[in-house]
């Protein structure tokens, strides 16, 4: 049995090629086989992809290829991989029209939940309203859960729990801020040609988030 999900964030900047990138890592460190994809016509992210999983990463994009197309390869490429990851791009409804060609665009095409990454390091309750809106927003389209990005505390992880348990989604872990992930980032995404980022990278995902429950969803 195959388990799949989509990595996506209410704006660009928040952290999710960070964590879909960790958590390619920690699954194929785990002995899992994962097939990574990315949304839209990505040709660097898809390099990271490649080289953290052992398999090539496939682009899926709605604004080049017929929806049926989408689903003919999602399937091709991930029928013998334990876990597959799909990283969105830019915020979760961003498209070339609108939410057309958007990842929320493919994970309802694909039938996806969507773990939803959230930068917490300027807000605490006021992701409530926030992240209502991305239950809300569209029934057709599942936020499976949350995973907050650059908690500063104990404190401040207690809030954002708080969050997730008043709109009644689920809380999948917190990554704290951590000035080395910091350093370690580029324009384009978190610099997998660093090792010593890497292995922090895994090892504070593997602390921190619920990756088990992640393949539960």
């Amino acid at each position: 049995m195959s388990h799949s999900f989509l990595i996506s964030a209410p704006t660009s900047g928040s952290g999710k090629t960070t964590v879909a990138r960790g958590l390619m890592a920690l699954y194929s460190r785990l002995g899992y086989q994962v097939q990574p994809y990315k949304c839209g016509p990505d040709y660097i992210d898809t390099k990271f992809h490649t080289a953290v999983c052992g398999r090539a990463s496939i682009n899926l994009d709605t604004f080049m290829a017929t929806p049926e197309h989408v689903r003919e390869l999602f399937d091709r490429y991930g029928h013998d991989a334990d876990v597959r990851i799909v990283e969105g791009m830019m915020g979760l409804y961003d498209g070339y029209d609108r939410d057309h060609g958007s990842s929320g665009e493919i994970a309802r095409v694909l039938d996806l939940p969507v773990v939803l990454v959230v930068d917490a390091r300027s807000a605490a309750y006021s992701m409530a309203p926030l992240l209502w809106g991305f239950v809300h927003y569209r029934p057709d389209v599942r936020i499976g859960g949350v995973i907050f990005n650059r908690v500063g505390s104990p404190r401040h992880r207690a809030m954002l729990q708080q969050v997730c348990d008043d709109i009644g989604v689920p809380c999948l872990g917190f990554l704290p801020k951590r000035q080395e992930l910091e350093q370690g980032s580029r324009y384009l995404g978190l610099d997998f040609s660093q090792q010593p980022e890497v292995q922090l990278l895994v090892e504070l995902l593997e602390e921190n988030i619920e990756w088990q429950r992640l393949l539960e969803l």
